[in-house]
């Protein structure tokens, strides 16, 4: 019996969206990460982009649990000596809720080139409102 590799050209791709509001971001993000790497479908092979398309909504209804809110950091370096750049979650948050969703969706992605196909797959946005209405996506519930 052979194993059933799937082509590239042969994946059909479907449109996803998340609803972040009162939920975990670790929860949603990786929900998404499964959705766009396509892990859900039955022809997952780790070598092939057979991934979908995913919108997360209300990125900034997402929680953080516990204290990390107030003592999660993110760390960036410009690559000049002693430019680390630190921003706490709280500030990330309010200000730039979808960057935060990313984020975490990014760290569940792998490394490499398929990681970073898969991650232009992926829109995330502050309210309800989405650009992506017209490829009539489904929702998908966390």
């Amino acid at each position: 019996m052979s194993t059933y590799m799937p082509k590239s050209n042969n994946v059909d791709r479907k449109w996803y969206v998340i609803d972040a509001a009162g939920r975990s971001l670790g929860r949603v993000a990786a929900q998404a990460a499964v959705l766009l790497r396509g892990k859900h479908k039955p022809v997952f092979a780790p070598h092939v982009d057979c991934g979908d398309h995913v919108i997360i909504i209300n990125c900034d209804g997402a929680v953080l649990t516990g204290k990390k809110l107030f003592q999660k950091c993110r760390y960036r370096y410009t690559g000049y000596i002693g430019h680390l750049k630190t921003i706490h979650y709280d500030h990330l948050m309010a200000t730039k809720p979808e960057k935060a969703m990313e984020l975490a969706v990014k760290g569940m992605i792998p490394d490499t080139t398929l990681g970073r196909k898969e991650m232009l797959r992926l829109c995330t946005v502050k309210g309800t409102e989405h650009k992506h209405a017209t490829q009539k996506p489904e929702f998908w519930e966390v």
